[in-house]
């Protein structure tokens, strides 16, 4: 059963970067916040799928490390000393009198909030698994053997030859990084045109032109040679059924994520297409009270930048505040004038 629930202004559903960011908007209007997520760690798919990968769309830093974000984050939000509870998923959300919430975990805490804010990202999430006969056998050989689903260290593939499949950003970007210490990196597209930022892509295609970098279109994933203990090669097919080997030590697929939100779906809130549909000029779902901010949430013209999420956790943070005291006056300063107030309780 569920303990004697914690008392907190505001629940933060989703310990990702736009969730971090929430607590900071938070902590700002001295709302206290109690933050849940899944993982054992804070900083969401930064942290579990690509620390090491640089992220350019950040405004103010031409380039930083994901992992290096995710800390600067939590730094800014620890002055308000926002509680974590993590490694554990939010199984339900009621509502109560007063306009207030009760939140249960996976494991029995349970939150008693004044509003609550999901920053969920794309939910419970793993990697799209190629269809490949025997592919298990190649899987978990640790960091730089195998098939590996993510780059936590770029080091692990020093020295490496590395086979990468997709034609996405992911695909793109760890071509581009892993070519400065990879023996060799083969990039596996079933076409010639890439899906990523076109900077991107065409950094790439300087990388090939200097023969750091082989582009192997348009060509799929066949098959896998090696033991038990070993990936020795990758074996791809074009259209025609015709087939190349590939050396190779690690195969590296980047086909996307599944994405699942789990007990989510169970809260009545207003659903499109598996994202919470919000008003875009409060960020409120259809649940007065409950806001949403980043991947997990949908509006006419939303975008999935990190920077829109940043934007709309500042949103949801506001009007959660109106939602908290409807009657009490607010002067809106910029933090360059307020500085960052004392710790909340």
């Amino acid at each position: 059963m569920p303990n004697t629930p914690i008392t907190t202004d505001v629940a933060i559903i989703g310990a990702g970067p736009v969730g971090l960011f929430a607590v900071f908007q938070c902590g700002m209007m001295k709302m206290s916040c109690h933050v849940i997520d899944a993982l054992d760690e804070v900083g969401g798919q930064l942290s579990a799928l690509y620390p090491e990968k640089p992220i350019y769309d950040i405004p103010g830093h031409p380039t930083i490390l994901a992992g290096e974000l995710v800390s600067m984050l939590e730094a800014q939000a620890a002055p308000f000393r926002p509680s974590y509870h993590l490694g554990q998923q939010v199984m339900a959300l009621q509502s109560l009198n007063g306009g207030r919430f009760k939140l249960i975990t996976s494991k029995g805490v349970a939150i008693d909030a004044g509003a609550v804010i999901i920053a969920a990202g794309v939910g419970a999430f793993g990697p799209n698994r190629p269809p490949m006969d025997g592919i298990e056998d190649f899987e978990g050989m640790g960091p730089g053997r195998g098939v590996n689903y993510l780059v936590k260290r770029r080091d692990d593939f020093k020295g490496k030859k590395v086979v990468i499949a997709g034609g996405g950003d992911s695909a793109v970007d760890w071509a581009i990084s892993l070519a400065e210490l990879a023996a060799s990196v083969q990039v596996v597209h079933r076409r010639p045109k890439f899906r990523a930022a076109p900077e991107s892509v065409e950094r790439m295609e300087t990388l090939t032109a200097a023969g750091k970098i082989e582009l192997v279109v348009p060509y799929q994933l066949a098959a896998l040679q090696g033991s038990r203990d070993k990936l020795e090669a990758v074996v791809v097919a074009d259209l025609d059924g015709k087939q190349r080997t590939l050396e190779a030590d690690v195969l590296l697929p980047f086909f996307g994520l599944t994405q699942n939100i789990g007990p989510i779906a169970e809260w009545g809130l207003g659903l499109e297409h598996h994202h919470i549909a919000v008003n875009p000029g409060t960020m409120e779902s259809n649940v007065k009270g409950v806001f949403g901010a980043g991947d997990i949430i949908t509006y006419p013209g939303k975008l999935k930048l990190i920077l829109m999420g940043f934007a709309e956790a500042a949103q949801a943070a506001h009007n959660a505040r109106h939602h908290l005291h409807p009657d009490a006056a607010y002067h809106f300063e910029h933090s360059t004038s307020s500085g960052v107030p004392g710790s909340v309780k």
